[in-house]
């Protein structure tokens, strides 16, 4: 084998890999996920355990988008006991949702960037 074609074969598989994780740091900016089961549901706020067992809290706008599924949904469809998917942004020391992921309980959930 030649070494060459390996070492061209690593470079580009490297830089391929590099620009792969780039785009995903780029398409979610400063956006922390955040996925556990939903516990209480406020008109501004909804509470989860996570899937490390912690509690948090995470605001809701009026531009949150909320998906279940593979569908639209609204506030209205999240129930207690759901499991979700939040893409937030931190401000302070707040958390607000840009997008909630519902689990379809008949599919399970599927974390999709």
């Amino acid at each position: 084998m030649n070494t060459n074609n390996g070492i061209t074969a690593r470079t580009v598989l490297s830089a391929m890999s590099v620009l792969i994780f780039a785009t995903l740091v780029f398409a979610h900016g400063n956006e922390q996920h955040v996925m556990g089961t939903v516990t209480k549901i406020d008109t501004g706020a909804i509470t989860l355990k996570t899937t490390s067992g912690e509690v948090k809290t995470v605001m809701i706008l009026a531009s949150t988008k909320f998906v279940k599924g593979t569908s639209s949904a609204t506030q209205q469809d999240l129930r207690v006991g759901d499991r979700v998917v939040i893409h937030a942004k931190p401000e302070g020391d707040m958390l607000h949702a840009t997008e909630v992921k519902i689990a379809d309980q008949t599919q399970g959930m599927v974390h999709q960037h």
